[in-house]
């Protein structure tokens, strides 16, 4: 029997619409469908905190609150003051956080797995439950970010972690301001090789080799420079490095015009599944954890619409944190493999996102924790950026690591907002952090990048 219930439903399919006609796709309104009629985590926990607070105003002594819930119930409780108070006031109030300055937003993104939660907040419907109307504009690379965040064509962008660093201090532009609000996704990349260097796999041999990354202030760059250095390859001698925008890189790869490169997902991905290349280390064996992708917005925009920026910030958190559960992660590959998004077979997708994956060496992984996101900001991976631009020349002059970190790295503003939105959030800003077997320590930057034998400073 057909699964299309007309022949209305099956032409919408062919064109790629849905049976609501409001969707690129059916699995667009599928996953949306799915979405709104499952418990919503976030919701549960707000109005929880509102009942909360209720509940402590008209009973503020602990003896008398605790003496009331024991004799009554906690259920019956809520129940008898909701018929009181306004709860379902209290919780618009408390969601909405006061009028909106813009409610129609341009925002940026880089067609990458790094850029999933501000993706799938559009089909999925993160921005409009938090009143927003945001146009996700698909953008052929980060200069182009850059430029288009500073003479404002966007409100916001998906940036790499290193971006709003450079911006800020002015390296390769014009300084603007730009701060991390959060952090879209951890891990997620990894070193791609030509197939022809199978046989090649010691990087100390890999001298006079010519690698991709898709821009110079990024932790692509900054991992993959680290990499080689630790295995005393020069990436500013021995090697030459060239910036290959991301859907790019698996077509150079396979012309043989790079020997590899360290990129974003799913083009480690999609070299393997074109026969282009295999993968020679993920990017979390590098360093468990690192961040790659951030939601970055500048300090022009968050002093203009407060408001508007509380609503994007929930809109993108909540789907960060949605996006970390491995169960919801088929829904994501619907809603981000479509033309106008990723642009990207489904195979490809559920291997970057499962962690369940073809290595291109003949062997077939299962690293769950390949590709995550967690929106928190820590400022020791601010710190740590800045000492590898400080390593490698781009930042010149002596720095205050943490000071800088500070100010970019919204770490205390995000705690504070994901509490209200009660989701968890570390207790501290800084924690060290182990990469490729070294430990390192936010609190001591200038001796660490001393400790380098291969630097420029």
């Amino acid at each position: 029997m057909s699964a299309f219930k007309n022949p209305f439903d099956f032409s919408l399919r062919l064109k790629g619409g849905c049976t609501c006609g409001k969707h690129h796709s059916q699995a667009e309104h599928d996953a949306e469908q799915a979405r709104l009629n499952e418990p919503k985590e976030e919701e549960a926990a707000l109005n929880r905190v509102i009942e909360s607070a209720v509940v402590r105003a008209l009973f503020p002594h602990d003896e008398t609150r605790r003496a009331f819930l024991k004799a009554v119930g906690a259920g019956t409780a809520m129940a008898a003051l909701s018929s009181l108070f306004p709860m379902g006031a209290a919780q618009a109030l408390a969601a909405e956080g006061g009028p909106l300055e813009k409610k129609n937003l341009k925002v940026g993104f880089v067609p990458i797995t790094c850029a999933t939660p501000i993706i799938m907040a559009k089909p999925m419907g993160f921005y409009e439950r938090e009143g927003l109307d945001v146009e996700v504009i698909k953008t052929a690379g980060w200069a182009l970010v850059r430029d288009k965040v500073l003479n404002a064509e966007y409100d916001a962008s998906h940036m790499l972690s290193p971006m709003p660093i450079a911006a800020s201090m002015g390296l390769g532009a014009t300084p603007n301001p730009t701060m991390v609000a959060t952090i879209q996704n951890i891990n997620g990349q990894a070193i791609t090789m030509h197939v022809k260097h199978k046989d090649n796999r010691d990087p100390k041999n890999w001298k006079g080799m010519k690698f991709g990354i898709p821009f110079e202030y990024s932790m692509h760059n900054l991992l993959l420079r680290y990499y080689l250095a630790e295995h005393g390859i020069d990436p500013d001698k021995d090697v030459q490095l060239t910036v290959i925008a991301p859907p790019e890189m698996v077509a150079n790869l396979r012309a043989g015009n790079i020997d590899g490169f360290l990129g974003p997902e799913p083009f480690n991905q999609r070299a393997v599944f074109e026969g282009a290349g295999f993968i020679q280390v993920l990017s979390k064996d590098l360093w468990e954890g690192h961040p790659c992708c951030a939601f970055g917005v500048t300090e022009k925009f968050v002093k203009e619409a407060p408001n508007t920026f509380s609503a994007l910030f929930r809109a993108i958190a909540n789907a960060t944190v949605y996006a970390h559960k491995p169960e919801n992660r088929p829904a994501i590959i619907e809603a981000i493999a479509p033309a106008n998004y990723l642009n990207q077979p489904i195979p490809v997708l559920q291997q970057v996102m499962t962690g369940k994956f073809a290595d291109g060496l003949g062997h077939v992984q299962n690293v769950p924790d390949r590709a995550d996101f967690d929106p928190f900001p820590w400022q020791s991976m601010g710190v740590w950026i800045l000492t590898q631009l400080k390593r490698w020349g781009y930042i010149k002059q002596d720095i205050d690591y943490k000071q800088i970190a500070e100010q970019i790295f919204l770490a205390t503003d995000a705690r504070a907002r994901l509490k209200d939105m009660g989701l968890d959030a570390p207790a501290e800003n800084y924690k060290t952090h182990t990469i490729m077997g070294k430990v390192f320590d936010p609190m001591q930057p200038k001796a660490y990048v001393e400790s380098f034998a291969i630097r420029r400073s």
